[in-house]
């Protein structure tokens, strides 16, 4: 059965010091949550609640394979990533909504 509804996603913090890879079944809920400070953890700890980045996956072991992929690059090649469908950083929650 396909799920077209599985994602990674990269946050960040207001001035974009620090990045968070993650990856969810329902990113409007799960950024919300970010936002929210819903759970305790990393992007509470260090505010990070922005999403300048995401990529929509068929199933869920593809968006988690992605997600490792993305974990083991350095920070440049993450800012690549970044700049080459939003140079800006802008906050794409509200596109999302």
């Amino acid at each position: 059965m396909w799920n077209y509804n599985n994602f990674i996603y990269i946050l960040t913090s207001k001035n974009n010091t620090v990045l968070y890879t993650g990856v969810t079944t329902n990113i409007k809920q799960r950024v919300y949550q970010h936002k929210t400070k819903k759970y305790q953890g990393f992007t509470n700890k260090y505010n990070v609640d922005k999403l300048v980045y995401y990529e929509r996956f068929d199933h869920i072991e593809e968006a988690i394979k992605r997600e490792k992929q993305i974990k083991g690059w350095l920070r440049k090649r993450k800012e690549e990533l970044i700049n080459s469908i939003n140079p800006k950083w802008d906050d794409l929650f509200e596109n999302l909504v």
